[in-house]
Order: C-alpha cells, then structure tokens, then sequence
C-alpha cells in the first residue's frame, strides 16, 4: 500500500496534476511523511520521473501538432497558392509539400537531394519554397538575390546553385553563383532592392509565426507540420497520406 501511494503521490506530482482536496487537511507530520514516501520512491524508482517528464512531453508536443493542424488549415491558401511563392515539381500536382528553408541552413543543403529525389520519383508533387531567411544578414541578401532573379527566369538554377554552395556566403559570392548560372549581377543588384521583395519575405516570416515555425527546413505536408530534415521514405508516407486524406488538390 505505501508503495503504491508513493507511486500514485509521484506520478501527480511530476505531471502538475491536482492532489486531492483533502490533501489540505493533512497534519504537518502527515505532510512530512508524504514528502519522505514520496523522495523514497523515486531514490529506489528514478525511472518515474523519466516516464513522467516523457508523458509530459508527448502531451505537449501532440498539443502543438493539435494547434498547427488547425493554423495550417487557415492559412492553406497562403501556404499553398501565394502567387510570388516559386515552385518546383509539377506546377499542376495533386499534392503539395512547403518548405520554409534558408540558403545558409546546413540541414536545409542536406535535405536537398533528398528532396529532389522525392520530387523525382513522384511525378504529381508539387513543393512550394518559402524563402525563409533566419540565419543572419547574409540569408536576407541571399534570398533577396533569389527572388529577384525570378525577373531573368532564373531563379530555380540559381536556388539549386545557392542550396548547393559550400562555405560563407556572402555579398561577392552570392554574385559569383549569381554569374555562374547565366544571371546578369548588375540588373539582379537593381532588382534586389524592390520593395515588393522585402515585403515578400516579411510576409514569409509573418506566416512562419503564425506556425510557431523557428527553425530550417521545416515542412508542410497535408495538415503536418514537419520541422528539421527527414528521410525519403517518411517524406514519401507523408505524400502518400496527404494524397489518401484529400480529394483532388491538396
């Protein structure tokens, strides 16, 4: 019986549940009592807070996927059919995979093969990138240089080439990649400081809020909400239950 009270006593209060009302009642001595069961118990049975704290978490973390679900079904058309969003895949495809990336991400630049292999096998993707700069100055410039270069037609070899580069990233040689994939630098300067780009990503940053996106890449697939970069044959399942969950696009 005192075991079993320990655990009982334990388990509430390592989760924040409520002790019963009565508990109130109890003499000092009683409370003592309590408090030496309960410490006695978890020096011989450590492994209920683990359990504990692991219950606690999968609370909360099926709370959050809960609270996305319902954001990413508000905002779908923003998430989905932004006009000034680029697209790779098929423009037409019956499901539609976001990434929010940024070019200076080391897990975004490993998830990109895979990425392009998913895409590659699944002829009716659709992926839309959210330029979603997060990592210093240099992820703005590089996003910024992005978008404009959609004005020369050039943004997804350029995006390939950005997502592909080693090292720092900076003013000259975001210009260098710019260069190597056939864009004219000195128009692609005057287009980076259009407003209308600036705006576009303040707007990305807005939605990733909303999301309680803070981290690259994170994924929207269906209603999930996918953070941190996953391997082809969960991508896959995941494309394969949007697509199972859905009637037409989605």
């Amino acid at each position: 019986m005192r075991r079993l009270l320990a655990s009982s006593l334990a388990a509430l209060l390592l989760t924040g549940a409520a002790l019963p009302a009565s508990a109130g009642s109890f003499d000092d001595a009683s409370k003592e009592e309590i408090r030496q069961i309960v410490k006695d118990y978890l020096m011989e049975h450590p492994e209920v807070i683990i359990e504990s704290v692991q219950a606690m978490q999968a609370r909360e973390d099926a709370a959050k996927a809960d609270e996305a679900k319902g954001q990413i079904a508000a905002l779908r058309e923003k998430l989905l059919r932004d006009g000034r969003d680029q697209v790779l895949g098929n423009p037409n495809g019956d499901v539609t995979l976001v990434e929010f990336f940024d070019y200076r991400c080391g897990y975004c630049k490993q998830a990109q093969p895979t990425l392009d292999e998913l895409i590659k096998s699944d002829p009716k993707l659709r992926v839309v990138l959210k330029e979603f700069p997060i990592l210093g100055p240099d992820s703005l410039v590089a996003s910024r240089a992005a978008l404009a270069s959609v004005a020369q037609g050039k943004y997804k070899e350029f995006h390939a080439a950005l997502i592909a580069s080693k090292g720092a990233l900076g003013d000259d040689k975001i210009m260098e990649i710019a260069k190597g994939v056939g864009i004219d630098t000195d128009k692609l300067k005057a287009a980076m400081q259009d407003q209308a780009i600036a705006g576009h990503i303040d707007d990305n940053h807005a939605l990733a809020g909303k999301l309680a996106i803070n981290g690259t890449p994170s994924f929207i697939i269906g209603d999930q909400l996918v953070p941190g970069a996953v391997d082809l044959d969960t991508l896959k399942k995941l494309v394969a239950a949007a697509r199972g969950a859905c009637a037409g696009s989605c």
